[in-house]
């Protein structure tokens, strides 16, 4: 890269910085006014409110429990369309351009969009939460899944296609087992955003601790909301050590 191009870049970076700081109201003078926010903090959230302990980390179970089986449900999906969405185990351009579509329609809705379409007809509580997260992340994976693939060494394919085995068998022992530990670890990482979605999901009736979270806001229940953000934090902090001790073991 010549000196030119990366001036050109410099000054270009510069603007769109300067751009965004219009745009968002960026003031360096409202920093000072933090101080306000922990003067809240100390007067309205403590000390916590011990006595909803119990219900919260009940609810941080149910909250747990909707990202699980949402990404789980995703996997399930995703896995067969990601092999369909790369160019190199695809049956026809028609079927990669046909499920690349769809995964990336799947993956530019947001969960709290799809809670708001699902809520109304499905009720209120975790299931549609569990669907929401579902949908979403069958987007996500099915494209990262599909990009693992294409890149996956075409050695090992070529010994299982040299003795005579079907496309199926190709994949069966010539991918997979080169991309399973990076599909674990995507399937981890994905597991940790559900947990996030799954507490914003609460606050549209979504179920979990997102959803006790919301009502103890709206009635400015401030002590309450202390203790459930404090076991969010631990949930958020255990999901995301399990996710790295599991992505580390498997990779």
């Amino acid at each position: 890269m010549n000196r030119l191009t990366r001036g050109s870049l410099t000054f270009l970076s510069a603007i769109i910085i300067v751009w965004s700081a219009y745009g968002t109201e960026f003031d360096l003078g409202k920093f000072f006014d933090l101080g306000n926010s922990f003067v809240f903090l100390q007067s309205k959230w403590l000390p916590p409110d011990w006595t909803v302990l119990i219900p919260a980390l009940k609810a941080a179970v149910i909250t747990l429990q909707i990202a699980i089986m949402g990404t789980f449900l995703a996997i399930l999906v995703a896995l067969p369309l990601s092999f369909l969405a790369a160019y190199n185990t695809s049956p026809s351009l028609f079927v990669y351009n046909g499920t690349r579509w769809l995964l990336n329609l799947f993956r530019s809705i947001p969960e709290i969009v799809l809670g708001l379409l699902l809520v109304p007809s499905l009720g209120l509580g975790p299931f549609p939460a569990v669907i929401a997260i579902a949908i979403h992340n069958i987007g996500v994976l099915g494209k990262l899944i599909a990009e693992l693939i294409e890149a996956a060494d075409e050695g090992p394919q070529e010994a299982v296609k040299s003795v005579g085995a079907s496309r199926l068998f190709v994949i069966l022992y010539g991918i997979l087992p080169q991309i399973i530990p990076n599909i674990l670890s995507n399937y981890f990482y994905r597991l940790e955003v559900g947990v996030r979605a799954s507490l914003i999901l609460g606050f549209i009736g979504g179920g979990g601790i997102g959803n006790m979270l919301f009502i103890d806001f709206k009635i400015f229940n401030y002590s309450s909301v202390a203790t459930e953000v404090l076991v969010i934090m631990l949930l958020v902090i255990a999901v995301d050590y399990l996710g790295t001790f599991v992505r580390k073991r498997v990779i």
